[in-house]
């Protein structure tokens, strides 16, 4: 629930508000170029730099170059140094002014340079692709990203959902997509009670429950993936679409967050490796309690009788072995 603190949000959704007004036929013109709604951007935009006015302090050349060389992951940054290279030799910024993060990633969409170089858009026309100083070629630029991800400008990312007790959370995940009538038929609704969307009901969606049972629960399309594409954090892309959504209404969550922990990173990624050498595949043992190590936990639960939640706590992880 941390990560959905409601002040920042406010904040974010009141600056967002004003930047529509003043940005609104620049956003118009990119949803009608690319199919995506300018509130996706705007909020992709938000989350990484504050509207740009995150400060990038570092070198992207030098930050690249000593990653590629003396990093943990050469192999990776090998091929991202001679991407920002090309952005130079191309002549759309100079050296001096190609800013970074400390990890090398470009501007205020905070592409790295191979993303630059594939969706980086020249929007307000002036010959530069300049994700930089450009508001307009920033919006544009994360918004082709996305429609070169599939991003479908039929549908929405997702609802918040009414989910019942008779239907298992470890229902979760990309994998286990059904019609949204099928989704209606085992008692899902929306959150306030009313049927999920007729136009969509032949349309594939995914069960979406980031804290398990001890948080909200969403129905999300193909679109909600798309913006996994941007940054594979659950929390990060449902974070994106709600301050979307919240431009228009500024409505939060309707479930509330409820506590989880107990446990260090270091204690999940140890069950994880349990659960890896019974064959469960838990998406890797990186600490993170990810959809499929949450659909791994609930399982599990279900197995051995306990309350199925899909979320692990400190005695569950003491007692996998």
């Amino acid at each position: 629930g941390a990560y959905f603190n409601q002040n920042n949000l406010n904040t974010q959704v009141a600056i967002g508000r004003k930047l529509i007004k003043q940005w609104g036929k620049t956003l118009a013109a990119i949803e009608q170029r690319f199919g995506v709604p300018g509130e996706i951007p705007l909020a992709i935009w938000a989350r990484e730099t504050s509207f740009g006015n995150a400060k990038l302090p570092y070198s992207a050349i030098r930050t690249l170059a000593t990653r590629a060389y003396m990093g943990r992951r050469k192999e990776f940054f090998r091929p991202e140094l001679i991407a920002a290279l090309q952005i130079v030799e191309a002549g759309d910024i100079k050296p001096s002014q190609m800013k970074s993060s400390w990890a090398g990633a470009l501007g205020q969409p905070q592409f790295l340079p191979s993303y630059y170089l594939n969706y980086a858009v020249d929007f307000d026309g002036d010959g530069h692709r300049d994700i930089w100083n450009s508001v307009p070629d920033t919006l544009a630029s994360i918004a082709n990203f996305l429609l070169n991800k599939g991003w479908d400008p039929e549908r929405s990312w997702g609802i918040e959902a009414a989910v019942p007790a008779s239907v298992p959370c470890y229902l979760e995940g990309p994998e286990q997509g059904r019609g949204m009538a099928e989704w209606g038929k085992l008692g899902v609704t929306w959150i306030d009670g009313r049927p999920l969307p007729r136009i969509e009901q032949n349309r594939e969606a995914f069960l979406l429950m980031p804290a398990g049972r001890l948080g909200p629960a969403f129905i999300v399309s193909g679109n909600f993936y798309v913006l996994k594409e941007y940054n594979y954090s659950d929390l990060y892309a449902l974070y994106v679409g709600h301050l979307a959504d919240r431009f228009a209404d500024n409505k939060p969550f309707v479930a509330k967050w409820g506590k989880v922990g107990g446990f260090s990173r270091a204690d999940v990624a140890k069950m994880q490796r349990q659960f890896e050498a019974q064959g469960f595949d838990v998406g890797g043992s990186d600490g993170l309690v990810g959809f499929k190590t949450r659909v791994t936990v609930g399982q599990w639960q279900a197995k051995n009788g306990d309350t199925v939640t899909c979320l692990p706590d400190a005695r569950m992880i003491r007692s996998i072995h």
